[in-house]
């Protein structure tokens, strides 16, 4: 049965009605949409109790001290610092036992006069879920969408509201929570790419999957973990990078996996467009590689894989972008050094493959013309042919007709570079087929995945790892694992 969504008009009376919400309101940069509200509907002498915006930065760094980005996760904490210190301290005795208080805060860079590349922001309310709870917290980073300022003044307006109602009455369902958060909005306005929940209220909320389910719900394309397992905003830590990336299933991460990454890593070390710049290394899984036949995103997979590659001391990227083009065009937005894209023979084969890109208005060329917009380069490993052994190198890959003058263009001008192995892959070896050797109890499989790795998959039991003795006439037989696919 679907919920009947209120309007925003609802939700901020709903709020100034309730008196036992309480708190201050502190926005800074894309007006004071999200105050305006409370205001407009009338009674919010019951919710508000400060109102303010300190839009010179004298009069900001005064208040919440100084600060490198003014739109930036800092800033926010500071200011929700701040004004839920100044709360407490003005209002808890007279009102702390009857009051349950909240400070909402958020510094946004939008459409003016100048133009701007990134329209974005940060959001947070730090609140009591209870009477005389400990404060918790909901933490956002938003995209604008919008091309007009008034639109996106629009949006602020109610996307903060549903996150002050949400935090007010959905603390207990946080999934149900982020779902209210595009209440009288769409994701063609709003993109939300980071929520962090913590606290009392959030004691259960595994922070993982709530940022999982922004993709899912389609409110985000792209979510980042550190290797400590923390979301972070992709803008927080590709801003003036260089950045290295593969793409894999990594169910589980293989030798063979690192050993791609590394040969990428000298060569993308040695290349002078990095020089200026910090750099740094993310392994991707794309979502359609986490979806289980009915279209869901397989909970415990997920959470093995993040967890597993973030042990070993990797970035992990998780997007719902199919093709390389995308992915590029997205770490562009934040990244300034060179790109680098890992990758095997075969998806190198479906680049240049026509028949991915039927959606393109351009076709092949536009998408090309996308991938490589920036500095991008591939770095590619080779494989071995099933039926014959044959070693599949950038030099043997022939394309046929117009595509394969492209090729050499390409390789030409060093945007496509060979990496070579000092051994090279086994014809018998596919990391698909090393989850098939773990759930099947063959011990072969620990031949395959880097010691660490394979430590935390036998102590954690990871990807259906089971003790017991492979079967006769197993299907993962050496002579019929097919050649690697990465």
């Amino acid at each position: 049965m679907s919920r009947r969504i209120l309007t925003s008009h609802e939700k901020a009376l709903e709020i100034n009605l309730d008196q036992k919400i309480y708190g201050t309101i502190a926005e800074i940069g894309g007006g004071q949409e999200v105050a305006r509200w409370f205001f407009t509907v009338g009674g919010a002498a019951g919710t508000v109790a400060k109102s303010m915006s300190a839009y010179d930065m004298t009069f900001s760094d005064a208040i919440y001290g100084p600060t490198q980005r003014y739109v930036s996760r800092e800033r926010l904490l500071a200011m929700l610092d701040h004004e839920y210190d100044l709360l407490q301290e003005r209002l808890s005795q007279k009102r702390g036992e009857e009051t349950r208080f909240f400070v909402f805060a958020d510094t946004v860079a939008i459409r003016g006069f100048q133009p701007r590349s990134e329209c974005h922001g940060w959001l947070g309310v730090r609140f009591q879920h209870e009477l005389s709870a400990k404060p918790s917290e909901v933490i956002l980073h938003i995209r604008l969408r919008d091309r007009e300022r008034v639109r996106q003044q629009e949006a602020l307006g109610v996307v903060g509201v549903n996150l002050l109602y949400s935090i007010c009455y959905l603390w207990a369902e946080p999934y149900r929570l982020l779902e209210s958060l595009l209440d009288n909005l769409d994701s063609e306005r709003l993109e939300i790419d980071l929520v962090l929940a913590r606290g009392p209220a959030f004691v259960d909320c595994d922070h993982r999957l709530l940022n999982l389910h922004l993709i899912v719900l389609g409110l985000a394309r792209v979510i980042l973990f550190d290797p400590t397992g923390h979301p972070r905003h992709p803008g927080e830590l590709l801003h003036r990078k260089s950045v290295l990336i593969e793409r894999g299933e990594f169910a589980p991460v293989t030798r063979m996996h690192l050993d791609m990454l590394q040969l990428a890593r000298e060569k993308f070390l040695q290349d002078p467009a990095i020089e200026r710049f910090a750099k740094i290394e993310l392994l991707e899984i794309t979502t359609k590689n986490l979806l289980l036949p009915d279209g869901k995103v397989d909970s415990r997979d997920f959470l093995e894989r993040v967890d597993l590659l973030c042990a070993i001391g990797h970035h992990v990227l998780i997007s719902n972008y199919a093709e390389f083009y995308e992915i590029s065009a997205y770490l562009a937005r934040y990244a300034e050094g060179l790109v680098g894209i890992v990758l095997g023979i075969p998806l190198l084969e479906q680049i240049f493959s026509e028949r991915y890109y039927s959606y393109v208005e351009g076709g092949i060329l536009e998408a090309m013309g996308r991938l490589f917009k920036k500095n991008v380069k591939l770095y590619v490993y080779p494989t071995r042919k099933v039926s014959d052994g044959e070693l599949r190198t950038v030099e043997q890959l022939a394309l046929e007709g117009p595509l394969g003058h492209l090729y050499a263009y390409l390789k030409e001008t060093g945007r496509i570079e060979a990496l070579s192995p000092r051994i090279p892959p086994d014809v018998s070896f596919s990391p698909r087929q090393v989850g098939a050797l773990i759930r099947s109890g063959d011990p072969s499989w620990e031949s395959y995945v880097p010691v660490r790795a394979a430590q935390l998959i036998r102590e954690k039991r990871f990807f259906g790892y089971s003790e017991a003795a492979p079967a006769a006439g197993d299907p993962v037989a050496p002579g019929e694992r097919p050649a690697v696919v990465s």
